[in-house]
């Protein structure tokens, strides 16, 4: 088999040749059709967020089961899934227990701490695979893996909103801007100063508002979702929102957020955070999502291209979602 290989933080990954592993209890092994390219995955080649070293990061993992370990009888050989970060959970810590899996004291994170998808084939707990809806295509369904489902948890962390604000708009925003339109939301998109690609884009998906982060919203918003990882843009999201509003910053890793009076967090608004996500969100966003008109856009690339990938990532070169197809 085939992976790019992380060895140090801000080094490239390198192109390495492994013998094809056997899956343990629980465990299936997978032949990757496509594998999204994830902002966690740049935070963890970038040195941002620290795992285990080496690694073959990508948790947007779409490919079909190729063979079974003891004890993994959910899906057979043949069947497609899809592998998300969340890679295992210890399921007796207090967090378990109570239904909060995302914050496991002992998890295991696919492409952070057990090898990922930027292969031709991957070792994945079967308990924690989910099937994928047939009417997506292999690449096409790469973004819902992650970008989808933690998108989806900001999102419902923004409860009953009518308003919202999204800050950054890429592969996330992309995807739930459809969500809200097809529940009659309205969103605000809020993207790099001056970027008019990226507003009309934001446009195209039925935002009703698109402009540079440095501008005010046209109206004052129910709730904002930030997920650029720019800490500045939490005052600037506090601002926006009416009393009562909230803010949620649905990244892994994000810059220091400058201080700020605490006039703009008072009446009542208040700042969350999103950590991870749970089998039950997967269930959940890929039931809400089988009857909408969803649409995912991508850019493939070929795997070896994995640092190109990451690169356009990076600088802002991506429109959608980028994706490794081995």
């Amino acid at each position: 088999m085939k992976v790019m290989q992380l060895d140090k933080p801000a080094e490239p990954l390198r192109l390495v040749e492994r013998q094809i592993p056997r899956p343990g209890t629980g465990e299936v092994l997978i032949e990757i059709a496509a594998c999204g390219v994830c902002r966690t995955d740049l935070h963890v080649v970038d040195g941002d967020i620290h795992g285990i070293l080496p690694i073959v990061p990508g948790h947007e993992i779409v490919g079909r089961v190729i063979a079974c370990g003891s004890g993994a009888d959910r899906f057979a050989p043949g069947t497609r899934v899809g592998v998300p970060w969340l890679g295992h959970t210890c399921g007796q810590c207090d967090y378990c227990q109570a239904g909060a899996e995302n914050l496991c004291d002992d998890p295991q994170f696919t492409g952070f701490t057990r090898d990922g998808g930027f292969a031709t084939h991957v070792v994945a707990d079967g308990s924690f695979c989910f099937a994928i809806p047939d009417r997506f295509g292999d690449v096409e369904a790469t973004p819902l893996l992650c970008a989808g489902l933690i998108g989806y948890r900001a999102f419902r962390m923004a409860g009953d909103a009518r308003r919202i604000g999204f800050y950054g708009f890429g592969a996330a925003a992309h995807i739930l801007a459809q969500v809200a339109r097809a529940q009659a939301r309205e969103i605000y998109a809020f993207t790099s100063p001056g970027d008019r690609t990226a507003q009309d884009f934001a446009r195209s998906l039925g935002c009703v508002w698109a402009g540079g982060s440095d501008e005010a919203a046209p109206v004052m918003l129910d709730a904002a979702i930030i997920f650029a990882p720019v800490g500045a843009l939490v005052p600037t999201a506090l601002r926006s929102v009416r009393k009562g509003g909230s803010v949620v910053c649905a990244g892994i890793h994000m810059s220091d957020i400058p201080g700020f009076p605490y006039r703009d967090l008072w009446q009542e608004r208040s700042i969350r955070s999103v950590a991870n996500l749970t089998r039950r969100d997967g269930r959940e966003f890929f039931a809400l999502i089988a009857d909408m008109p969803i649409r995912t856009s991508t850019t493939t690339y070929p795997l070896a291209h994995a640092n190109e990938a990451l690169d356009d990532l990076r600088h802002g070169r991506v429109s959608g979602a980028a994706v490794l197809v081995p």
